[in-house]
């Protein structure tokens, strides 16, 4: 999902655990009410970029909780550049520590591959609560490859954050063009988790130049 790159499926009703209420055993609460950012991404590895997505999330959306989705894998990235769930997982709750974040490796105990067979998967678990979709302006210019990116859309309020280099790029995407009739300006941010979907907005902010890729590239450097 993203922090990274991520997807959706075709319909959601496919996934073989999407919607039914039964299915999923997340390890986590969330009462009726709450306003609940979903952050999903590979985070390998977790950096203060994505940290300051999330904090920022939090507080300009008025959320209740971010929840981190660190996914097994991601279909648009190659499978041999992730590291180890359980690092990534330890790394994220490092990174991310405090009582508003919740840090799950849903998909994994699920077995739903794509993000919008999560989002139905939680909906389903947690029908009180209000959920809003997280991910950065980077993402947003490559969303329309993401496997059934208008049911995300129209399942969940989305939120995009400012991300270096993307601003230009993913407000001028085909996902933003065939849904500019659905952004709503900056001063709904904090009720967005309230909005009916279809409903998105861009939301600027300090830009960190930190990323995944470059901390990787790095890493392997240093090694050789």
């Amino acid at each position: 999902m993203m922090g990274s790159s991520r997807r959706g499926s075709v319909e959601a009703r496919r996934s073989p655990v999407a919607g039914r209420r039964g299915a999923a055993r997340p390890g986590f609460l969330l009462a009726s009410d709450m306003a609940v950012g979903l952050y999903g991404g590979s985070f390998n590895p977790v950096h203060g970029g994505h940290v300051q997505v999330a904090r920022t999330a939090l507080t300009r959306l008025g959320l209740d909780r971010v929840l981190w989705l660190v996914t097994p894998g991601n279909p648009l990235k190659a499978k041999q550049s992730a590291a180890d769930l359980d690092e990534r997982l330890d790394g994220v709750r490092r990174a991310a520590a405090g009582p508003s974040m919740i840090v799950s490796s849903l998909e994994a105990k699920t077995g739903s591959a794509f993000s919008v067979d999560t989002i139905a998967i939680l909906q389903a678990r947690y029908p009180g609560v209000h959920f809003v979709w997280i991910m950065g302006a980077d993402n947003l210019a490559g969303f329309h490859r993401w496997r059934g990116w208008p049911d995300i859309m129209r399942r969940i309020p989305v939120a995009i954050m400012a991300r270096p280099g993307s601003v230009l790029t993913g407000l001028s995407s085909p996902a933003a063009r065939r849904f500019a009739h659905a952004r709503l300006p900056v001063s709904q941010a904090r009720s967005l988790a309230l909005k009916a979907p279809p409903a998105w907005i861009y939301l600027p902010m300090p830009l960190n130049p930190l990323s995944s890729t470059a901390i990787r590239a790095d890493r392997s450097q240093s090694r050789s």
